[in-house]
């Protein structure tokens, strides 16, 4: 027997403040880091978080118009401010997020 997922999509202005979704799960009690996707839908470079439970799924999204190479986020837990970087680094006072590529989804963005 499936049951049926309830998607909800919510578009942010800025991967400034999507970002924070990031920063306030992982300060969390239970202390979980959503993963960062990136896919090209419809020609538009998209960076979207999952969160949610069984039975719903919070699908957090923002359109990126500048995708950089860098393959990770250095996140500041306390301040919220982020930046592009190679690779993982020693500030313990960092989230470091990956950028995991996706080549294909079954997500409806609202473009």
């Amino acid at each position: 027997m499936s049951q049926s997922v309830n998607e909800t999509y919510l578009k942010y202005r800025s991967l400034g403040d999507m970002l924070k979704v990031i920063v306030y799960s992982a300060q969390s009690a239970l202390g979980l880091t959503p993963m960062l996707y990136h896919i090209v839908h419809q020609g538009q470079d998209i960076l979207f978080i999952q969160t949610g439970t069984v039975g719903g799924v919070i699908v957090h999204y923002v359109i990126e118009g500048n995708m950089p190479k860098e393959k990770f986020i250095q996140l500041k837990r306390f301040t919220g401010e982020f930046s592009f970087v190679e690779s993982v680094g020693t500030d313990a006072q960092s989230i470091y997020v990956p950028i995991l590529e996706l080549e294909a989804s079954t997500m409806r963005f609202q473009l």
